[in-house]
């Protein structure tokens, strides 16, 4: 039931490695990341940080720990994940992103990047991490240590490549609130919309890592003075990132919170309507996908939660002739196969700006107009993950079970998600119809299966 690549990870999650800065997360261990990945990638390594205080201390001991193997490193600073993603696959041997993404200010990691740009995969994960728990490192002779240079400017290409992909003027008349959350997004976002012609004005868009204005998970609750900037100023849409700007969510006109879904399915309808072909995301995700996928003559193909498989299911389907639309999960990070493989922020608030130009209709309009669902999520706290979910297979054993990733048993428009947590002790449950109803039975069979093993 648990894909056994992943189950292998011992130290690194579903994105990378991350704990609380001076207790999980210590310069000594991400000195030995440093070494780790210096052993098995010799090269130029490019080399990012988001906003966090501890950032610049880990930055460091990363480069010095890539410098030890005899790797040359390239910082760039701060800026989004997918920002220093799109670099690296410009002519880096690997690159190295200090982040926790929407973890608190108090929390740090590290995602490590190939050479292509995308996320390390499992099978190169656990050979790191076998490096790093028997310190097993190849370091470099006195004469053949790394060199370090600071290349900040690399962020403007990135900022060119988005704008790049839309017609020029397409955000004339457009008025956009973004929300960077103090996070590096306020380097790039703002800049990227004003060039396609919005009027942009900003809120928490001040590098702080102590997070001042909002938590870096961008939440209904902690955007509610993003609504209110929306509505003040007159805005077409609000804009808010995670504190990695690898994800984009939004506010509507009316000052309303999008569901990440249905922000999915909206950028889905308007990539397929222009772009044939697959679209891949996670068996998490909503069927709304499936949906918007089917009535522009594309498909849907699932794999199991987590980007970095998304990412590397659509470089598979290209590599053996298929076309590949789009993907993404239902959290807001999108990704733009004809731009990059990895989840991208700022791509997909230019996306929007770029689909309202187009169909000149609101934004809460095109979201009212989507077939309506109902979902239900739950996190079921259990001592027993692995008994909770033999019994929830066996319950469901005569019904339609999709075992990619946990266990996705599905009843026509109505299906249930029952699977571990990739990065908390718990099992998480998320269930979904078009019938408001069979939904809510649904869970209360789901919950009456899994009480005997909740805490």
């Amino acid at each position: 039931m648990v894909d056994e690549k992943k189950a292998q990870k011992q130290l690194f999650g579903t994105n990378g490695v991350r704990g609380v800065s001076g207790k999980d997360m210590t310069p000594e261990l991400v000195l030995h990341i440093g070494e780790a990945l210096g052993s098995m990638r010799k090269g130029t390594i490019a080399i990012g940080r988001d906003t966090r205080t501890s950032g610049e201390a880990f930055a460091s001991a990363v480069k010095a720990g890539l410098m030890a193997t005899g790797c040359n490193v390239v910082d760039v600073g701060i800026l989004p994940t997918p920002a220093l993603q799109y670099i690296v696959k410009l002519g880096f041997d690997g690159g190295a992103m200090i982040t926790a993404s929407h973890n608190p200010p108090e929390y740090n990691g590290v995602k490590i990047i190939e050479a292509d740009g995308t996320e390390m995969g499992d099978e190169e994960v656990v050979k790191l991490e076998r490096r790093l728990f028997d310190l097993d490192f190849t370091l470099a002779s006195w004469d053949r240590v790394g060199s370090e240079e600071a290349a900040p400017h690399l962020l403007g290409q990135y900022i060119d490549a988005i704008v790049s992909q839309f017609p020029a003027g397409i955000g004339e008349g457009i008025t956009v609130a973004v929300d960077p959350g103090s996070g590096p997004a306020t380097r790039t976002t703002p800049a990227i919309l004003e060039r396609l012609g919005c009027r942009v004005f900003t809120i928490n868009a001040t590098l702080d890592g102590t997070f001042p204005g909002r938590l870096p998970e961008p939440t209904p609750e902690g955007l509610a003075p993003l609504a209110e900037l929306v509505l003040s100023a007159g805005a077409a849409f609000g804009v808010a990132h995670d504190g990695d700007a690898d994800r984009a969510v939004f506010i509507d006109n009316k000052g309303r919170y999008i569901e990440e879904n249905h922000e999915f399915a909206l950028v889905a309808r308007q990539v397929c309507s222009e772009r044939k072909g697959i679209v891949v995301t996670p068996v998490s995700s909503s069927l709304l996908i499936e949906d918007v996928a089917a009535e522009q003559g594309c498909t849907v193909l699932y794999t199991p939660v987590g980007s970095v498989y998304v990412a590397r299911k659509m470089i598979e389907l290209i590599a053996n002739g298929e076309t590949v639309a789009f993907g993404g999960e239902g959290n807001g990070g999108l990704i733009y196969p004809y731009l990059q493989f990895c989840r991208d922020g700022g791509m997909t608030a230019a996306t929007m700006v770029a689909i309202l130009g187009t169909l000149k209709r609101s934004l809460s309009d095109l979201v009212d107009d989507l077939p309506p669902y109902k979902t239900i999520k739950n996190k079921i706290r259990t001592p027993n993950i692995p008994g909770l979910l033999a019994a929830v297979e066996e319950h469901f054993k005569n019904e339609t079970i999709d075992r990619t990733d946990g266990l996705r048993i599905s009843r026509g428009k109505t299906w249930a998600l029952v699977r571990a947590s990739g990065t908390e002790p718990l099992v998480r449950a998320t269930i979904e119809s078009d019938n408001k109803e069979a939904a809510e039975a649904f869970n209360s069979e789901i919950l009456g299966v899994t009480a005997p093993f909740t805490t």
